[in-house]
């Protein structure tokens, strides 16, 4: 059997290290997800849980501030009809979303 020359055997590992460098980026990409959607869920359960209602009233009046510079999709803004305030078409949207007898639109699992 004759032995791979080094141009090749240099091309082998170069593939290898795309390869692995592909999957790190795909592990990166999955663990900034995960910790977005593991902050989103605090505060969440923050807003809707927590004794303390003046931390409530400085949360929810952060998030009233900053998400609608936040969000610039008409479709993620109806995901907070109660901290941004909607245009005509946005309520709208919400609205026919709505589950039937849902007072808020949000259902409770």
């Amino acid at each position: 059997m004759a032995r791979r020359s080094i141009e090749e055997r240099l091309a082998q590992l170069d593939a290898q290290r795309k390869t692995l460098q592909a999957r790190l980026g795909r592990q990166e990409r999955a663990n900034d997800t995960r910790r977005k959607v593991l902050l989103g869920a605090l505060v969440l359960q923050r807003l809707e849980t927590s004794k303390d209602a003046e931390f409530v009233d400085r949360l929810r009046t952060w998030l009233k501030r900053e998400l609608p510079g936040f969000l610039t999709r008409d479709g993620d803004r109806t995901l907070f009809p109660d901290l941004i305030e909607l245009s005509a078409t946005e309520k709208a949207a919400v609205a026919s979303q709505a589950p039937a007898g849902s007072a808020d639109g949000r259902e409770r699992a």
